[in-house]
C-alpha cells in the first residue's frame, strides 16, 4: 500500500490530536495537577471591595509602616514603634500561590512590637502575605510579598 501526501497530512493530524488530547484529559484526571481557584468564594470577596481599600489606605496612612522580614529563624513582622503594641488585635494570613494546602492564618497577640512566624511552618518560595488588625478602633489592612 502506498501512502500519498494527502493521506500522510491526515495520520499526522490524526496523530497530533491523540497527543493533545491524551494530554488534556491526564492533567484533568490526575490530582497531582491540580487545578485550584486562586481564592474560595470569589465573589463574596469582591463584595467588600470598598471596605478592603479603606483599610489599605489606613495603612499607607501610617507614619511608620509595618515590616515584614525573612531571617534565619522564620518571619518577623515588625508592627510600628510608635503605637502601643498590646492594642493591636487581628490576624496575619499566609496565601502561598502555588498551593492552597500551605496557605494558613495566625492571630496576632503581642508582648513586644513584632511578630515571629517559625520557619517550620514555611516552605521556600513566594508567600503573599496579609495582615488585618485593628489599632485603637481603625482598621488596617497590610499586603507584603516575600520569597523565602
Amino acid at each position: 500500500m502506498k501512502i500519498n501526501w494527502g493521506t500522510g497530512i491526515v495520520i499526522a493530524f490524526g496523530l497530533f490530536m491523540t497527543f493533545i488530547l491524551y494530554f488534556v484529559f491526564k492533567v484533568q484526571s490526575d490530582s497531582k495537577y491540580d487545578n485550584e481557584l486562586v481564592v474560595e468564594e470569589y465573589y463574596k470577596q469582591e463584595l467588600v471591595f470598598e471596605k478592603r481599600m479603606e483599610k489599605e489606605q489606613n495603612d499607607k496612612n501610617l507614619a511608620l509602616p509595618v515590616e515584614v522580614i525573612a531571617q534565619e529563624d522564620g518571619l518577623k513582622i515588625v508592627f510600628p514603634t510608635d503605637i502601643d503594641a498590646t492594642k493591636i488585635k487581628g490576624k496575619v494570613s499566609l496565601y502561598r500561590p502555588s498551593n492552597q494546602k500551605l496557605d494558613f492564618e495566625i492571630p496576632i497577640s503581642l508582648s513586644g512590637s513584632y511578630l515571629l512566624i517559625p520557619k517550620n511552618n514555611l516552605v521556600g518560595g513566594r508567600w503573599d502575605i496579609s495582615i488585618d488588625w485593628t489599632y485603637d478602633g481603625k482598621e488596617i489592612l497590610t499586603k507584603k510579598t516575600i520569597y523565602l
